[in-house]
């Protein structure tokens, strides 16, 4: 097929997104946990990243030097972010002290506060998606916090007294406001640092966080005995929020020791609910201990992993494929990421991987698993419909506008990698027609891949892979 019958052919395909969004009011209800903060989100561009460094007198040669992917101090904020405008790529990185904070509320300012957090960015994806009960945890919901929740009946939480209730509208006066900052920097803006002329290949962020309870993973006990109600019915669970621990704590307890805690939690959830699917979205985990535990102990027990490329390269790197690691961060590529998943796929034997890369969505799972390879690439279609949405309008707050992107054209840029994923499988599996219907099936593995719709100049990007991974599984009906 030629590009334009291709693009024709995909057009059709994504016509079951109306049907799938309607799909997802059937879901009785769904847990999002365990993260949720307030984002702090500017728009900056390299002139003034220029500015900042001239005006507090930076050592430019510092700023573009490799180093631990975390703020210590000041200039750590803005190495971070010239890594990121320079590649083009999303990072999270960790603020270890105050006074930084500080300064970045001071000196940088900010556009517009919006809900921040893997789980309560789903929470409110899922409830705007008409999920009938949506309940997510809040280490902390002051009123500044229950107001980034969608005003929306499904979406609940706990409020002080234990109880739920609509999340908007929860109060608990005595609970601190968790800020993060999200910097966003767009495709072709240029900037200037130790002489050397940097232009950015791909519109992305850099988030700098300073969150004490979600760095400790803290976990609120009344939501917690709440979600064991047997009236809970929570057929979907979706943990995020375990990026920002690290090895060691501060008062010398371990953070292995709070992903054990919650696995047991979990654990407890799903007795409520056995048949219940438990997503696990990876995030951009820079403690490499934290990492490893994460994929031995968590991946084993969850029925679906979520992650973005850079995300994949890092867990292959504790894996100890740190050929493979290179390969794929050399050259980002459908095949050498998917080579990646069959690697991580093995070692720790979850049934169901699903990657968001740029152009293309690819979800790896076990033949016979709970989700059907068409329901899958329905549920990744509508996920891209309403990820493109979100990038094209700068929110998805309204149930009728969800599918604002619904008539566009899947991008030649996904084509062109799902063409590279075909003649990869087509090498090492045999002809495949995957690049007409997106799906191939071959020995005990089902293979799923959608091209998605791109937009140009997206006017956000953050929590876009959290809203890809939750609609694709939860939209996959």
């Amino acid at each position: 097929m030629s590009v334009p019958d291709l693009k024709n052919n995909w057009f059709n395909n994504y016509k079951t997104a109306s049907v799938q969004l309607k799909k997802m009011s059937e879901v009785r209800g769904l847990i999002s946990a365990f993260n949720a903060n307030i984002d702090a989100v500017i728009k900056i561009s390299g002139s003034r990243i220029e500015e900042l460094i001239t005006e507090f007198n930076f050592n430019q040669k510092e700023l573009v030097k490799e180093g631990e992917r975390n703020i210590k101090k000041v200039e750590d904020v803005f190495r971070g972010l010239i890594n990121c405008f320079t590649g083009g790529i999303a990072e999270e990185w960790l603020i270890q002290d105050k006074t930084t904070f500080d300064w970045l509320n001071e000196h940088l300012g900010y556009d517009k506060m919006q809900m921040g957090g893997q789980g309560g960015i789903v929470a409110n994806v899922m409830g705007v998606c008409n999920v009938n009960n949506v309940y997510v945890h809040g280490a902390s919901i002051p009123k500044e916090q229950a107001s980034l929740f969608l005003d929306c009946d499904n979406l609940l939480s706990v409020g002080k007294d234990g109880k739920l209730k609509k999340a908007a509208n929860i109060s608990r006066v005595d609970d601190i406001p968790l800020i993060h900052w999200i910097i966003e920097f767009d495709k072709g803006d240029k900037m200037k640092i130790d002489g050397e002329v940097f232009i950015c290949p791909k519109s992305n962020r850099f988030i700098a966080t300073y969150d004490p309870l979600n760095f400790q993973l803290h976990i609120d006990d009344e939501f917690v005995k709440a979600m064991l109600k047997p009236e809970i019915n929570n057929e979907y669970i979706i943990l995020s929020g375990f990026q920002m621990l690290t090895e060691k704590f501060s008062d010398g307890t371990n953070g292995t020791d709070r992903i054990d805690y919650s696995i047991n939690i979990v654990q407890q959830w799903k007795q409520n609910n056995p048949d219940s699917i438990l997503h696990f979205e990876i995030a951009s985990t820079q403690d490499k201990v934290i990492r490893k535990y994460l994929l031995e102990r968590l991946a084993p027990i969850s029925d679906s992993i979520g992650f973005n490329e850079r995300e994949l390269i890092d867990i292959l790197e504790v894996m100890g494929e740190n050929e493979l690691a290179e390969d794929c961060n050399n050259n980002t590529s459908s095949s050498n990421l998917f080579k990646g998943m069959l690697k991580v796929f093995a070692y720790t034997n979850c049934p169901r991987l699903q990657l968001h890369m740029f152009g293309l969505y690819i979800t790896l799972q076990k033949k016979g698993f709970k989700i059907n390879p068409k329901q899958n690439r329905d549920g990744m279609q509508l996920a891209a419909v309403v990820a493109a949405t979100k990038a094209g309008t700068g929110s998805i707050n309204e149930h009728d506008k969800l599918l604002w992107a619904k008539d566009k054209k899947v991008s030649e840029t996904g084509l062109n990698e799902l063409s590279n994923l075909s003649d990869f499988l087509t090498a090492k599996f045999g002809d495949n027609d995957i690049k007409e219907n997106g799906i191939f099936e071959i020995n005990n593995m089902e293979i799923i891949a959608v091209p998605t719709i791109i937009i140009d100049k997206p006017i956000t990007l953050v929590g876009m892979g959290d809203t890809i991974s939750s609609v694709s599984i939860v939209g996959a009906r």
